[in-house]
């Protein structure tokens, strides 16, 4: 008989997976910073630096303060523990993790139209930046000096050796090794590799099964499409991974009340190690492309969240802000905050902030110790909180009577 896993155990057991309710260390380092990496398998990016960028979001979320150069000796350079790849979208991984991703490389070998006819029209063009690389060492793209190394025209203005590039980093024929002022140092495997995991891959099948075990791990408790999603596959492509899994006893099928596809139950299943803790105690925010949140059909499931990160939409059509954060407490997401760091006054900017109709009465009062934290993390003097949304009101006291 299949397992029933009430909802509340359900937020826990993710929540528990993905790091949330240990004692957090008093001083994060490198050790902890990796740590956090080992445990959700990769860091998502994003170029949007309105309040902090995305990749460093999630290791605040878990430890708390930090210094920002643990993360970068971690993502940075040769000698870095950690690779960029489109593993769900463009995220720092773990370099061992590069043969799995054989598959998705020749996909994009195999997949027709601009980007596979444009590498093949601009052959020379890649054969000749390999040979740079190979003289020069990592690069960027707008350090290489060619005559067709000038923006114009479509793919955001990219040159032809940016986007040559582009897509051999997508093939594997160069790898990302770091970014610097958020731009892509390419490098051929070879100089960033060892030796080992340039040998053969393994094949798509086992590829796929070692990656769905890792995400089954992150997440704690899944269904079929949360697992598909967190590398971003096909459902398909999962489907023999989850049964071959759940055949040895390393995904265990369970079922959660409301947790439904077509209004029937969802086929679901607890990761065999995942911890099952009676309460998570936490306060903080979560990055828009947090783990916890950033599947949308996940977080809405598990939390009733709903939520659309507002950037692209325009202003006055805005709800909740342009760049809104999900406020997590204990194990349940409750609110959201668009914040901005006014880095020029010292001031972090709580341009509205809001909480969900199942928030708890004390969401402000919890809350607030969290945005000290994050101004404190980004060295910021004041919050200042400006009046929209439904918690702006019991912000503002609460914040008077912390100073």
């Amino acid at each position: 008989m299949v397992e029933r896993v009430a909802p509340p155990l359900a937020r826990r057991i993710a929540l528990a997976a993905q790091g949330f309710g240990r004692p957090a260390p008093s001083e994060p380092g490198v050790r902890q910073v990796g740590g956090v990496l080992d445990r959700l398998g990769l860091l998502q990016i994003d170029s949007v630096n309105v309040f902090e960028r995305s990749h460093y979001l999630p290791v605040f979320s878990r430890l708390g303060a930090y210094d920002k150069a643990a993360l970068d000796r971690v993502t940075t350079g040769r000698r870095g523990r950690t690779l960029e790849y489109w593993a769900h979208e463009a995220a720092f991984v773990p370099r061992e993790l590069w043969p799995l991703f054989e598959f998705r490389r020749e996909e994009y070998r195999q997949r027709g139209g601009a980007w596979g006819g444009w590498l093949a029209e601009n052959r020379q063009l890649a054969d000749w930046l390999k040979a740079e690389l190979a003289t020069n060492g990592p690069t960027r793209a707008s350090e290489i000096e060619h005559d067709a190394n000038e923006r114009r025209g479509p793919w955001w203005g990219w040159s032809a050796v940016k986007r040559t590039l582009e897509w051999m980093f997508r093939v594997g024929e160069v790898v990302c090794i770091e970014r610097r002022r958020f731009e892509r140092v390419y490098a051929l495997p070879e100089q960033a590799l060892a030796a080992e995991l340039l040998a053969a891959p393994p094949a798509e099948a086992d590829a796929i099964r070692v990656l769905v075990e890792r995400a089954a791990s992150a997440l704690g408790i899944a269904t079929e499409a949360d697992l598909a999603d967190y590398w971003r596959m096909k459902r398909v492509q999962v489907r023999g991974a989850v049964r071959d899994l759940e055949d040895e006893g390393v995904l265990v099928p369970v079922e959660v009340p409301g947790w439904s596809v077509g209004g029937r139950p969802a086929p679901a299943w607890v990761h065999r190690d995942a911890r099952r803790p009676r309460r998570i105690e936490t306060a903080t925010v979560l990055s828009p492309f947090d783990p916890v949140v950033w599947f949308r059909p996940r977080a809405e499931r598990m939390f009733d969240f709903h939520y659309r990160i507002e950037i692209y939409t325009p202003e006055p059509q805005r709800v909740f802000g342009y760049y809104s954060l999900p406020v997590l407490i204990d194990d349940d997401v409750v609110g959201r905050v668009d914040l901005k760091n006014d880095r020029k006054n010292r001031v972090l900017r709580v341009q509205s902030a809001w909480s969900e109709a199942t928030a708890p009465a004390d969401t402000a009062a919890r809350l607030v110790p969290a945005l000290r934290r994050a101004a404190a993390w980004q060295g910021l003097d004041e919050i200042v909180v400006a009046d929209r949304g439904n918690l702006a009101h019991a912000l503002r006291p609460e914040l008077a009577a912390s100073a």
